[in-house]
């Protein structure tokens, strides 16, 4: 009729608008927030220090302990790797041969690791860390004339660290299947030390 007033509508128009507006800002605030915090924290991409991380946070076992399994999970990895790279790229028998073991005993010892960490509830890294990624790709490179010379000096050096870090960990580790376990793997260290040097000095 003319003259009769209309509902206005523009208010329940109004309102749904600022509720939509208001749901979108807090998905997107959300959205930033998570995005912001991963941008934080870029350590944890790198796979020793989340498992380093998540054994910090679970502290099934004390720190030092779940440490050194996470370090020496991804020392075995890169010795397997590098042990592979050097059974296809060196020339002389004995420096193959050297690689087989490498590649057979240190896989051998991770098994033993997992089943342990597994067992005390340590996580450990299930690729190689950034450092070590970083060594494997910088001996891919390397010539195949210089390669037995310098793979066996470097196995040497890695032994002669490996051979004091475990004999740390075999005196002094709180966790004491670990210390177990790095007690019996120094011997092989030994031999694998005193084969290097030998292969070494007869190159």
């Amino acid at each position: 009729m003319l003259g009769e007033e209309k509902p206005c509508i523009y208010p329940i128009i109004s309102m749904a608008m600022k509720k939509s507006i208001f749901f979108a800002t807090a998905l997107l605030g959300a959205w930033m927030l998570h995005s912001c915090g991963n941008r934080q924290n870029p350590q944890h991409e790198k796979p020793e220090d989340s498992a380093n991380a998540l054994n910090e946070t679970m502290r099934k076992v004390d720190d030092t302990s779940s440490a050194f399994a996470v370090d020496a999970a991804d020392r075995n990895m890169m010795e397997i790797q590098l042990g592979k790279l050097a059974q296809e790229k060196a020339a002389n028998p004995r420096v193959k041969a050297f690689a087989t073991m490498m590649v057979e005993e240190h896989t051998k010892a991770n098994d033993q690791l997992k089943t342990i960490a597994s067992r005390k509830g340590i996580v450990l890294p299930t690729e190689l860390s950034t450092a070590s990624k970083n060594f494997i790709d910088k001996w891919s490179q390397k010539k195949v004339e210089r390669f037995d010379k310098e793979y066996i000096r470097e196995m040497v050096d890695h032994h002669d660290q490996d051979v004091k870090d475990f004999d740390n960990a075999a005196n002094n580790l709180q966790d004491e299947t670990l210390k177990e376990w790095a007690r019996k793997m120094l011997p092989v260290l030994i031999v694998h030390q005193d084969s290097a040097r030998a292969i070494s000095e007869s190159l």
